[in-house]
């Protein structure tokens, strides 16, 4: 037909234009209200989104004006190297050379947010296109894999929902290598260029943090073992290199790179641990956060089909954020028609298959019936730096994944089937048949897109504090101490006063005797061990103090103390100088 044909000379001349273009207006509807108020509300709660967004806006700073000084942070004050005492999204630090005060770490978290979700789509759109994947086989994909429900659980975690590297990076590989699962290896279609660009994205996404990125460079590990075997078989078997020595420059400067992004930030964390041993992880954290084999069929509360209906199911989690796995009820049912039905070669489905197997075993942790070793805890003990990673869970990115690019070659084999069926299928006129059958292909992009609507919470950040602004530093925010620590580090990004306030999934010793010693402030003790700990102001929140140890500070006297206190707009000041 005139309209289809037209409709196809477009998408063909202008495809990834419109894949981009789609995928960022997909983005902003997928992750609505997020750019409703994107200065004063943040994704998911006030506590993760704001610890990211002081982050960011502290690396942007720091490589603007004091480089050397990157990794020794504002917060956890006096402590060295803090910016590493968590998963950290260095990566987008450029970002946060871009505006300053927290105003502008709001709004530049919130445009990541949605961009993040959008580079996954188009991610996983490019890699199972490279693939061999049908255009709408590649759309149901990205959809599926960028929008999977069991992302909503992590809607304030940045460094676990930036991902679209990944994807990226392996399509850019797998173009530069000339492979697909469709037609296999064709040395022809090698190009050096989008080999060294892949390796450049991945090196890129390991710098969104150790969280995903660890796993991710032990996968490309063993791709490269992999491919490396099956190239040296082939060189042995035909007597010449199966690609030409570009490419292995390509591969081998980019190879550097990547690594040398890797042990960057491995060298980075590995300090944090020399100086702070309590920051070193047991198995018995894993062996706390490890999923239930029924948390892989269990969506979190953020998900708009499917959150409520799995209410009582989530209640039976130990810890749904990161037991709640749901791929995807349709990605699970397209997967599974891949396996039998699908555009890509038999054996590269069976190996497909396999990978959803391992990667589910591994997702499952120590609660598999040998108790995950062999498995999970095989690696925490073996690979170096697996052991930090607790949540097991977290590997449910693979799965799905693995399963997109499954559903995608289901999709395919659809779609290429009803290319050939529309024209002699009698029974209906030709424009009839034409709508009706593109219309049933359309179902599967239908339903993930269904399963990927949320109702994630948009809570207001807390208001910047008035006394802040006026408060000599170093200064000390009361009440301290649990996830209040985060909106605290948020404020700071307004001159990124020094502060000992800050929270990781450890206290470090200066923290815990400053905390100690500020109790019973304002009193004779309190005030003689912070004015030693170098402290100069403290700002107490009045509204917070409520079931914390500071409850009925602003009642206590200072009579004689040499300090000085001030009511500013609902916020208390005492000068201790």
């Amino acid at each position: 037909m005139p309209a289809a044909g037209a409709l196809r000379r477009v998408w063909a001349r202008r495809e990834w234009i419109l894949v981009v273009l789609g995928g960022l207006a997909l983005a902003v509807a997928l992750t609505w209200p997020t750019m409703r108020d994107p200065r004063h509300t943040v994704p998911g709660d006030i506590g993760d989104p704001a610890m990211f967004a002081w982050q960011i806006a502290w690396a942007g700073q720091a490589l603007l004006h004091n480089p050397m000084h990157l990794w020794d942070s504002n917060t956890f004050y006096p402590e060295p190297h803090s910016l590493a005492f968590t998963d950290t999204v260095l990566g987008y630090a450029p970002l946060g050379m871009i505006g300053s005060g927290m105003d502008d770490a709001v709004l530049r978290y919130n445009i990541l947010y949605v961009l993040l979700h959008a580079l996954a789509f188009v991610g996983a759109y490019a890699l199972t296109r490279q693939l061999g994947a049908h255009p709408l086989g590649a759309l149901v994909a990205g959809v599926a894999w960028a929008y999977a429900p069991w992302r909503l659980a992590h809607a304030g975690h940045l460094n676990v929902l930036s991902t679209g590297g990944i994807a990226l990076a392996l399509a850019m590989l797998a173009r530069g290598h000339g492979w697909s699962l469709r037609r296999g290896h064709r040395p022809e279609k090698h190009r050096p260029g989008w080999a060294l660009a892949g390796w450049l994205v991945a090196a890129w996404q390991i710098t969104l943090g150790l969280a995903i990125g660890l796993a991710f460079a032990y996968v490309m590990i063993a791709i490269c073992l992999i491919a490396a075997a099956c190239y040296g078989w082939v060189w042995w078997r035909r007597g010449r290199p199966a690609f030409g020595r570009r490419l292995l420059i390509a591969d081998l400067v980019g190879g550097a790179v990547f690594g040398g992004a890797t042990l960057y930030l491995g060298i980075a964390f590995s300090r944090v641990v020399e100086l702070h041993p309590q920051a070193d992880r047991s198995l018995a954290w894993t062996e706390m956060y490890s999923p239930p084999w029924r948390g892989l069929f269990v969506a979190p509360e953020g998900s708009w089909l499917w959150g409520e209906r799995h209410t009582t199911a989530r209640a039976d989690l130990f810890w749904p954020p990161e037991m709640a796995l749901l791929p995807g009820v349709a990605l699970i049912a397209l997967a599974t028609m891949g396996v039998f039905f699908s555009v890509f070669r038999l054996r590269h489905r069976v190996l497909l298959t396999l990978g959803v197997a391992v990667t589910a075993v591994l997702a499952l942790g120590a609660t598999l019936p040998w108790g995950g070793d062999p498995g999970y805890l095989t690696l925490s003990k073996h690979l170096p730096g697996w052991a930090a990673l607790r949540t097991s869970g977290r590997m449910v990115l693979w799965l799905s994944l693995l399963m997109a690019v499954l559903a995608a070659g289901a999709v395919s084999a659809f779609a290429v089937r009803a290319r050939a069926f529309a024209p002699w299928r009698p029974g209906l006129p030709a424009r009839g048949k034409f709508v009706v059958i593109r219309l049933v292909l359309l179902v599967p992009l239908v339903l993930v897109i269904a399963e990927s609507v949320n109702k994630t919470e948009h809570p207001e950040v807390p208001r910047y504090p008035a006394a802040m602004a006026v408060a000599p530093e170093p200064t000390l925010v009361l009440p301290s101490g649990g996830t209040l620590e985060m909106p605290i580090m948020l404020w700071t990004t307004n001159g990124f006063p020094r502060v000992p306030n800050g929270i990781v999934t450890f206290e470090p010793e200066s923290q815990k005797r400053i905390r100690a010693s500020s109790a019973t402030f304002p009193d004779a003790a309190s005030v003689a061990a912070l004015r030693a700990e170098g402290i100069k102001s403290v700002v107490v929140m009045p509204g917070w103090l409520g079931d914390t140890p500071w409850q009925g500070l602003p009642d206590r006297p200072i009579d004689g103390l040499g300090i000085t206190r001030q009511d500013i707009d609902g916020s208390i000041l005492y000068r201790l100088e």
